[in-house]
């Protein structure tokens, strides 16, 4: 119990300092640019238009509701990680007395109870991930209809009805389905047979493998992430998910084929040096490309 209420506090703090850049890169996510591109300097210095990055989208919002507006969506975010810790560390807890030998088949069998423990997690906390969206989203329409993490349940209900709380849940159950087993076999392979016991400091490298593996699994898995949050908010009464400003996708297929047609699966993967999208003019008074 000590341990679950020290994540919980840990996983509270680290949410609280990260939520601005969430917020930001959900507003990327579903396309609103409300500063137009300027010119500047890519990695190798050469001098090319891009959009406007982390810290300027941050000063963008700040000028407009305050430091406090960068951290729209955090209640139902903070109930989201809180109830998840909770529920993955008790589902861990059940199968804790399983152990397996040192071998892939070990691997396997703790990748499977890693990966229900977030299953689980995932579904509980969704409702709040839905809501923590549509907070964020309401910034593009200077929208209230999301105040509140109870008066907000009760407007989904009253308009989407139960299924309002799970949309988007698929492509993100399979993104973190996928990622977790990439991670984990991938490491495994690095750690059994690229590294040597023998060598010196073995711990540290094979930390080192795992945090590798885990950062080019989430950029494999990005588009399930982009796919999910494009779904939790779209056609929920918001302009930032409705026509002119966004198509209405009737399933996450729809979303996920249009995004590929338009070349902008990993939209939103990176607040730093952001280029222009390839063929698309930038539109003032819609604060976005098209």
């Amino acid at each position: 119990m000590a341990d679950t209420c020290g994540q919980v506090l840990l996983g509270s703090g680290l949410t609280v300092l990260s939520h601005p850049l969430m917020y930001i890169k959900v507003l990327v996510q579903v396309g609103h640019e409300p500063l137009p591109p300027t010119l500047g300097r890519n990695i190798f210095g050469r001098q090319v238009y891009q959009l406007p990055g982390l810290f300027a989208y941050a000063k963008h919002i700040t000028k407009i509701d305050g430091v406090s507006g960068l951290f729209n969506g955090l209640a139902p975010r903070l109930c989201a990680g809180t109830v998840g810790t909770i529920v993955h560390s008790r589902v861990l807890q059940v199968n804790a007395k399983l152990r397996y030998p040192e071998s892939l088949q070990k691997v396997v069998n703790e990748t499977t109870k890693e990966m229900v423990a977030r299953s689980c997690a995932t579904i509980v906390t969704h409702p709040f991930h839905v809501l923590t969206l549509r907070c964020m989203v309401q910034f593009i329409g200077r929208e209230t209809k999301y105040c509140g993490v109870f008066d907000s349940i009760v407007t989904i209900y009253r308009e989407e009805g139960i299924l309002g709380f799970f949309a988007g849940l698929i492509p993100r159950l399979v993104g973190d389905v996928l990622s977790l087993w990439i991670c984990n076999l991938l490491a495994h392979l690095i750690n059994a047979y690229a590294l040597d016991d023998s060598m010196s400091h073995t711990g540290e490298i094979k930390n080192c493998s795992q945090a590798v593996t885990g950062f080019l699994a989430s950029m494999v898995t990005y588009p399930f992430v982009l796919v999910s949050n494009l779904m939790a908010v779209n056609n929920c009464g918001l302009a930032g998910g409705l026509p002119p400003y966004a198509s209405v996708y009737p399933t996450w297929i729809d979303c996920w084929r249009h995004l590929s047609r338009e070349g902008n699966m990993s939209r939103g993967n990176s607040l730093f040096f952001r280029k222009l999208p390839a063929g698309k003019t930038y539109v003032m008074d819609q604060k976005r490309f098209f």
